[in-house]
Formats: structure tokens, sequence, C-alpha cells
């Protein structure tokens, strides 16, 4: 019953993403097909729609919608051209000041929208023309942006680590964000030295930099938007209420924000409630489907078969951690962070606390494996946002990419191996 199902739901799967059904359909589809294989239809149906109802029905997901709504704002709302005068200003005595200023402020974006490709296009769309105009090779710009927009999720609030606190039984939200802060700057760093190392080789010259004077007006200009952080995640951290409120919090907040700078009207928040409503459908409804496909493995004890099969493999961690960041690295070249995590987590983790690995170590390893797939290509979002607002073809992009691929594979590295990386903060805060 067991290989029949697996057959079912993995080749249902592969089959229906070749054809081109959207994840969720891949998902729902062949999860459901599979239930049939187990128990008969009616009562398959029944409980179908009973795992997507559970699935869904969860006071924690509702961070989600909120956090999604609280970056459609952001994104609308005049706060990407502050962060990225804050990160000028931070970076600018540096060799490629622009390419280092871009890197900056996708952290600090990234961060605070929890959206990768948000950051990509909004802060790649403000410094891709300044950096052509200071001589930057246009692939060489798009490469910096791509490369760094996905370090905001890991550094929090962070929508995919919230799935994986669902998906994982309740890993502590709060541990995870804490968590994803040094593996997420880490990646940022990482890219910064090979900016810095390029902008070298390419002769870019640092900016003269400004007075005191001005860059304390340009960072008290910017404190508004980085409060959000202080707010919400140091709520959070101090048990003044919990993920959900502090997102509900965090879309007030950068609501009012926008209203005081004056960049959104009244009259736009239908356009940006229905973008915000289309994305978070999306996630909600994979979330629902995959609800059925983690049934299935379970009923069967998929997961646990193929814990036997690695295990057989090697008993060795080291070896196995290795084995699950291959697997993690290929998945996200074609699929999605959150229905990754939604389908491999229930596969994953028990091995992995067979081993003693925290869960919240665990998370960050699998959320930074699916990051890194949000810039490779075939079907990288990230890369093909930040081709776009480059106005460069894939290909073009991909060559400058590759010596960032090469150091955020060593900081994978780095982030599976040494634990401390991710549990340090959470550790220090008694998370």
């Amino acid at each position: 019953m067991a290989v029949q199902a697996a057959l079912i739901l993995f080749i249902g799967v592969a089959f229906l993403l070749i054809i081109g059904a959207p994840i969720s359909i891949s998902v729902g589809v062949a999860s459901a097909i599979a239930m049939f294989a187990i128990v008969d239809v009616d009562n398959g149906l029944l409980t179908s729609a009973q795992r997507m109802f559970t699935g869904m029905s969860s006071f924690t997901l509702l961070a989600i919608p909120f956090f999604i709504l609280a970056g459609v704002i952001m994104n609308n709302g005049g706060i990407a051209i502050r962060l990225v005068n804050c990160a000028k200003v931070l970076s600018g005595r540096l060799p490629g000041s622009l390419a280092h200023t871009n890197i900056v402020a996708n952290m600090m974006f990234g961060s605070i929208s929890g959206s990768a490709v948000a950051a990509a296009a909004a802060v790649g769309g403000t410094m891709g023309p300044l950096q052509e105009k200071e001589g930057y090779k246009r692939e060489f710009s798009a490469a910096v942006n791509i490369a760094s927009a996905p370090t905001g999720m890991l550094i929090p609030p962070s929508n995919t680590l919230i799935v994986y606190s669902l998906v994982s039984g309740g890993t502590s939200i709060a541990a995870l964000f804490m968590g994803g802060y040094i593996p997420g700057i880490i990646w940022g760093l990482a890219c910064m030295v090979v900016a810095f190392i390029m902008a070298k080789r390419y002769g870019y010259k640092s900016d003269e930099g400004v007075s005191f004077k001005t860059g304390l007006l340009v960072f008290l200009d910017a404190v508004p938007s980085l409060l959000l952080i202080v707010i919400v995640i140091g709520g959070i951290i101090g048990g003044v209420f919990t993920a959900t409120e502090g997102s509900a919090i965090a879309v007030v907040y950068s609501l009012l924000l926008s209203f005081i700078y004056r960049t959104i009207k009244i009259k736009d928040l239908p356009r940006i409630l229905l973008e915000s409503t289309k994305t978070t459908s999306i996630v909600i409804f994979l979330i629902g489907v995959s609800s059925i496909m983690s049934w299935v493995m379970a009923f069967t004890n998929i997961p646990g078969i193929i814990a036997d099969a690695l295990l057989g493999f090697s008993d060795n961690m080291f070896v196995i951690l290795l084995i699950m960041n291959i697997v993690l690295l290929i998945v996200g070249t074609f699929m999605d962070p959150t229905p990754a995590v939604l389908i491999f987590t229930p596969i994953f983790l028990p091995i992995a606390l067979s081993f003693g690995i925290d869960p919240v170590h665990f998370g960050i390893m699998i959320v930074f494996n699916l990051s890194i797939g949000t810039i490779t290509p075939p079907v990288g979002p990230v890369l093909f946002v930040g081709a776009k607002v480059a106005n460069l073809k894939i290909e073009n992009v991909v060559k400058p990419l590759l010596p960032f691929f090469a150091v955020t594979i060593l900081v994978l590295l780095l982030v599976t191996y040494i634990p401390q990386l991710s549990l340090f903060i959470p550790e220090l805060f008694g998370l």
C-alpha cells in the first residue's frame, strides 16, 4: 500500500508539473488519487475535505495573509527608497558601493516585507538605473540584486518559517525567527565579499560618502520603517503578542506609515487588498491540498520507509544531512519554497530528530536550501523577476551569478554543520 501510494504521489505530481499544471493542482490531484487507492472513493472524498479544512483551520496561519498584506503595502508605500538611501550611507565607502547598497537594502527590505520577490523588484528597480548610470554592467548589477534578495526569507518575519512551524508540529515561531538572523546576515555578507572582489576587478569606485549631518538625516528618515522590525519581532520575543497578532500590527503600522509618507491613498486600497488576496489564496490553498498529501504519507508510513532507506544507506549524520541538502537543492530548482516545505518536512524531520538535531536548526537549514532554489534556473522566481527588472535574458544573468552560488553553498554547509549559527540567538533569549 505504501509503495503504491508513494508511486501515485510522486509520479503524479511530477507528471502534472511537466505538463504545466500549477503546483497546488498537481499536489491536490495526485494526493486525492492516492487517497482513493487507500480507501474507497466516498471515504476518500470525505477524508480529503476534512484534511483540507483542518490544514487551513489554524490560528497560526492567519499570520501569513497579514504579513503578505503588510509586504504589499510596503512595496507600494515608499519604504524601499528610504531603506536604499539608508543602505547607501552604510556601505557608500566600499568599492562598488552601489552593489553593496543593493545587498544591504535587500537585507533590510526583504526582512521587513518577508518577500524575496518583492525585494528583488522594489530594490532592483530602484538601484538598477543608478548603477547603470555609474557605469556598472547590467549583468553584474542584476546578479548582485538576485543573489541577495532571498536573505529576507531567513531574516524575520518570514512566511516560509511560519509554514515550517505549522507542518513540523508547532516548532516555536519566535525561535525560528531568531534563528534566521545569523544565517541570513552571513548570506548577505558573503554576497558583499563577492561584490567587493568583482568591483575591484571591474574598477568600480566607492562613493565619496556623505557628511555626518546628511547621513544622520537619511538614517532618521529610515528609522520609522526599521522600527517595524523592532516592534513586531520585539513584541513576539517579549511575549507581548503572538506572531499572528504581530502580523496584524505590521499591517496597521505599515499602512499608517504609508499614509504619513503620502505614498498610498484611500483609492489604492482595493488594488492592494486584491493583490494580497490573490497571493494569500494561492498559499492557503496549497497548504490545504498539502494536508491531504501529509495524511496519505502518514497513514502509509512513507516517511518511515524513506527514513529506513536513508539510514540503510548510511548511519552517519553528516552524510545524511549532505544527502538531504542535495535533494532540497534539486527540488528548489523547480518547486517554490512553500510546497517544498510542506512536502519534505514530514519526510526529513523525523530522520533529523532521530539524530538529535534541533527542529529550529533543521528548519533554518531547509529554508536556506529552498531560498537558494528561488535564484536557481530553470524556475527560480527571484531569478526571473531580477532579470526582468534589469531587462536581461536569464542566460545573460546566470554566468555572473556563479560566484554568488558558490558562496551561498559554502554558507549553507556552515549552517548545516554548525548548529550554533541557528541556535545561538534563540538560546540567548531562552527560546
